[in-house]
């Protein structure tokens, strides 16, 4: 594992398993979804040893404090000594995972287009 001071926070990203791809990770830095000590990052921006990031990811919001810096991407075991994830955000996660198990979210059970006998169901809903 190669050691500096800072490395790209979408290199970081990558090697940390958080994203597949760097480019991947580059998008949702520029969509926004990642801050740095609280602001806005840019891809290029350098972390180090102790920022604190926020990192959302569809409905997860996953905060991390840095513990180590590398820019090569190595096995999930090696990645996970790289960062420490808030208790705050621990027991956020859990509570989205008990809920996503009692709740079902109607929309994933939409397969594709309706059918015109559907499309006629919802017609004939509406007119009541």
């Amino acid at each position: 594992m190669e050691l500096s001071d800072s490395v790209r926070v979408d290199k970081w990203l990558w090697a940390a398993r958080f994203f597949k791809s760097r480019s991947l990770a580059t998008a949702s830095i520029e969509a926004g979804r990642v801050h740095i000590n609280g602001d806005r990052a840019k891809p290029a921006r350098g972390v180090k040893v102790g920022d604190r990031l926020l990192i959302v990811r569809e409905q997860d919001k996953t905060e991390i404090v840095i513990k180590g810096i590398t820019d090569v991407r190595r096995g999930a075991a090696l990645a996970r000594l790289l960062f420490d994830e808030t208790a705050e955000s621990l027991l956020r996660r859990q509570q989205t995972t008990e809920n996503r198990r009692f709740y079902r979210e109607p929309a994933n059970t939409i397969e594709g287009r309706p059918t015109k006998r559907d499309r006629r169901n919802l017609d004939s809903w509406r007119d009541l």
